[in-house]
């Protein structure tokens, strides 16, 4: 029987960052998973996703110079493909056992706490790590499973693009395709029951993006609940109710975007005593599961399903396995972004949250780019920040609609984690014209505001 110091079952962002870092501290290391390495971000998620919507963005350009003119889908299909495999290439087999990691392609099953069985053959661990992601949420509607359907590990299969086609859900993964196939001349309609697209997000950025994608073409129907669907002729339909009322969209694709759920099933983890519901493994803050020397990272533990969540998991379990001391995983500094154009990202707590907890015991600080030079040099000035801090100029929360607004909102993750106050970048020299500038110019006032709100200030101001 074959023995590991480490076994990672599931090659995805959080497994493969594990596999490394157990290697790097001279450990034996298996990993197992069904698929190819890279999971689903490299094969259909944070990777082909990007590479789409950059090709779109190409485009989309090149219409606002000469026109519209008639564009080959399959031509974006074959360089969204052609990335994937770049970065593979990184990731794959070959480099893995190159580098030291063994690798075995199959179904992994515990049969006890310290075994597992693979394609007939069990083998031995001294600790695991469970990182098996998630998969595509699939909704109760009626009809949806006698109908063919695309996800996001199908919708990247693809060799061209169809016609037109339904996005239901309008999450990240939703308005991302949405605004990236309408920019390639795809017909979009996009169905969210919410009132809006990215409700989890600060209200008038959303808002904000909304009109944005209607403007470039985009079907925006929200506040409605997809209640049946049918396909007839190669086509599919989808009926919805808004305000009581029923009406119908049909298109050559359906695209179901409404979610995640944990891949729990079918480990074995009951032959090994680990903990789990249908949402995903319990673990503790430092990812241990029932069983100390079993960990789970990424989708399949949560609560974030962020890759860069994975990525820092996955470093932790692994140092938690092999040290005598045990460090928590935090997860009370994390950012995330939409990468439409403009993108919307976010740090913390939006102002509605901010309120429910603090009352009007917060600071917000908004700042329109209509008033942002480097912003107006583009042309673009329907974008914004909004900072919520506390009392004391502390960071509780961000949102910034922009261009690279992932690269922005590091700067107040700089804030954030380190906790420092917000006035601290009013001191800080941004090159000019920049879009980074604009927390110069916010700093400033939150200087100001923190002046005013000393004791001494207050009583030499009476």
């Amino acid at each position: 029987m074959k023995s590991f110091d480490i076994v990672i079952i599931g090659s995805g962002s959080g497994g493969l960052t594990a596999a490394y870092t157990a290697l790097g501290f001279g450990k034996k290391v298996l990993v197992v998973d069904k698929n190819l390495p890279g999971g689903e971000c490299t094969w259909s998620g944070c990777i082909p996703s990007k590479a789409l919507i950059n090709e779109a963005k190409r485009i989309y350009r090149a219409k606002e110079v000469v026109g519209d003119f008639e564009y080959d889908t399959s031509e974006a299909m074959t360089a969204v493909h052609q990335v994937i495999q770049n970065v593979y290439a990184g990731e794959s087999v070959e480099k893995l056992q190159e580098d030291g990691i063994e690798f075995i392609s199959g179904y992994a099953r515990f049969v006890s706490p310290y075994e597992i069985e693979v394609n007939d053959e069990r083998i031995k661990g001294k600790k695991f790590i469970v990182a098996t992601g998630s998969s595509p949420l699939k909704p109760p509607i009626p009809g949806l499973h006698d109908i063919k359907h695309l996800d996001n590990e199908s919708l990247f299969k693809l060799d061209k693009l169809p016609d037109s086609m339904i996005i239901l859900g309008g999450g990240a993964i939703g308005v991302e395709m949405a605004q990236a196939m309408n920019r390639l001349g795809v017909k979009v309609d996009l169905v969210e029951m919410a009132d809006r697209i990215l409700f989890r997000e600060e209200e008038s950025h959303s808002l904000r993006l909304q009109n944005i994608l209607i403007r470039e073409g985009v079907n925006i129907h929200v506040g409605s609940k997809a209640v049946n669907m049918f396909e007839k002729e190669g086509k599919v339909t989808l009926e919805y109710e808004q305000k009581e009322e029923k009406y119908q969209v049909t298109s050559d694709k359906l695209l179901v975007a409404i979610g995640r759920k944990a891949n729990v099933n079918d480990l074995g983890l009951e032959a090994a005593g680990v903990l789990f519901d249908n949402r995903q493994i319990m673990v503790n803050k430092y990812m241990a599961t029932s069983q100390k020397h079993i960990y789970a990272v990424g989708d399949v533990a949560g609560p974030y399903m962020f890759s860069h969540m994975a990525n820092v998991q996955g470093i932790q379990a692994v140092q938690n396995a092999v040290l005598p001391f045990n460090r928590k995983v935090k997860d009370d500094h994390i950012a995330w972004t939409t990468f439409s154009e403009p993108e919307l990202a976010r740090a913390g707590m939006t102002e509605r949250e901010a309120r429910e907890k603090y009352g009007d015991k917060i600071r917000v600080y908004t700042f329109d780019f209509d008033h942002l030079d480097r912003a107006m040099t583009k042309g673009k000035t329907d974008e914004g920040v909004k900072i919520v801090l506390d009392q004391k100029g502390k960071v509780l929360g961000a949102s910034i609609l922009a261009d690279r607004a992932g690269e922005m909102i590091c700067e107040i993750q700089l804030l954030k984690t380190m906790d420092l106050n917000f006035s601290k970048l009013a001191s800080v020299i941004h090159p000019y014209p920049t879009y980074g500038e604009v927390f110069n110019k916010i700093a400033k006032k939150v200087a100001v505001d923190n002046l005013l709100q000393n004791p001494v200030v207050k009583i030499f101001r009476k």
